[in-house]
């Protein structure tokens, strides 16, 4: 089982992604697009890239304004495979424009 990464384990990770923000239980990042096609597009990509982990973000959507939250659930907080999935929603979120 993956481990809950502690407070400074977080924040660190956190320095490396773009407007992250959480802690031990959670982190998010809420997102504005351009359109809500775009927006659509963003969840898409990033549901391709949560069933290639197997690992998946709550999603908000607001017209065009998302917001991403991971947790591994199974482990109760904050973990390696949920900055993994910033990263990759952060590439996505980038690519889009």
């Amino acid at each position: 089982m993956a481990e809950v990464l502690d407070t400074a384990q977080v924040q660190a990770a956190l320095a490396e992604l773009t407007d992250w923000v959480g802690d031990p239980e959670a982190i998010a990042r809420t997102v504005s697009l351009a359109t809500f096609p775009d927006a659509v597009a963003v969840v898409t990509r990033v549901a391709i890239a949560a069933e290639e982990m197997d690992h998946h973000p709550d999603i908000d959507i607001r017209w065009r304004t998302l917001t991403f939250r991971c947790r591994t659930h199974s482990a109760g907080g904050t973990t390696a495979l949920d900055i993994e999935l910033a990263r990759r929603i952060d590439e996505i979120v980038a690519a889009q424009g």
